[in-house]
């Protein structure tokens, strides 16, 4: 979600630059120091902002580590389902903190400087969490097709070896993709220090190049929307195809709701950044909110969406509240 907005906008610069490929430039030396554009907000509205973002990243931090720390520390729930929950959560977190900490200090300090280093650790972990999210959403749905569609064969073919394997695998795509994409860029000549976004990208950084290769730009995720595509079509099938048991089919789809309004989220969202790039007329600020709400909705609802919607979960929270709470009573 993430790469298809910057290259909207970034293809919109391409072809001139590559024009620059037989101009003589002078790269800049080490050591750089970025300056991010941000929001374009008065100094006074930097507090009030502040507190919001505060009090936005403390509810990602709390709904997130509670859902952690339950899944963590109840044995019932050590199951596919509730750990790939686990490392979604870890996930949300990854990209929640790259974001809102970086602006919690633009709003607090004013200072929009970012050092060399610490811009490219924010875009890898930015692009992490985006790649990271596609795979591990997309491990899910293969864990409910199983569910479904072999509910007899489940524990047979879901066991905590190919569970590991599963999830270590969700974890390697999305890395080896990043790492990848970042090991094209590393070394590329840069021309400029102005970075005209929110937080720093791959995209943002590629924009001070001195010449662009079109190649970096040509990852892409599309494939994980088709095996999730291809998971619930099969779930669809298989729960239509059970007509005479009503309560089998409502029981599973109840078990992938959670996950498809989940993944409905990061669609609804991907889809906001799109659009709000494809039209000049809206405020720059509009567009650039836009572009974070990526990292702030999904991280901040989903623990909402599993804590409430899922029995078992929900239930192991107020319990452990409960035993938390008991001994000052």
């Amino acid at each position: 979600y993430c790469q298809e907005s910057e290259l909207l906008m970034t293809m919109q610069h391409l072809t001139p630059m590559l024009r620059m490929e037989n101009v003589s430039y002078v790269a800049l030396r080490q050591p750089i120091v970025f300056e991010l554009e941000g929001f374009e907000v008065p100094r006074s509205h930097g507090y009030p902002l502040f507190a919001l973002v505060l009090a936005t990243y403390v509810l990602v931090l709390l709904g997130n580590g509670v859902v952690m720390s339950v899944i963590a520390v109840d044995k019932t729930l050590h199951k596919p389902m509730y750990v790939m929950v686990c490392n979604l959560a870890a996930c949300d977190l990854l990209g929640g903190t790259a974001v809102m900490t970086q602006l919690m200090v633009i709003f607090l300090t004013g200072e929009k400087k970012i050092p060399y280093n610490s811009a490219y650790a924010q875009a890898i972990c930015v692009h992490t969490y985006g790649a990271a999210v596609q795979t591990i959403l997309s491990a899910m749905a293969y864990d409910r097709y199983v569910a479904v569609c072999e509910p007899l064969r489940y524990h047979a073919i879901m066991t905590t070896a190919h569970m590991v394997f599963v999830i270590l695998l969700a974890w390697a795509v999305a890395i080896i993709i990043i790492a990848v994409l970042f090991a094209l860029n590393v070394g590329t000549p840069l021309c400029g220090t102005y970075i005209r976004h929110v937080y720093c990208s791959n995209r943002s950084i590629l924009n001070l190049a001195c010449v662009i290769d079109p190649r970096h730009y040509v990852i892409s995720l599309s494939s994980s929307f088709l095996i999730i595509f291809f998971c619930y079509t099969k779930i669809l099938s298989a729960c239509l195809m059970r007509k005479s048991d009503k309560a089998s089919r409502s029981k599973a789809l109840q078990t992938c709701a959670s996950h498809l309004v989940i993944y409905l989220i990061y669609e609804i969202v991907s889809l906001i950044i799109i659009l709000s790039n494809r039209f000049p007329q809206v405020p720059m600020n509009i567009k650039k909110f836009c572009t974070i709400l990526i990292f702030i909705v999904p991280p901040l609802i989903n623990p909402i969406i599993y804590g409430f919607v899922t029995k078992e979960l929900r239930t192991s929270i107020i319990k452990l509240l409960k035993t938390r709470v008991a001994p000052k009573m």
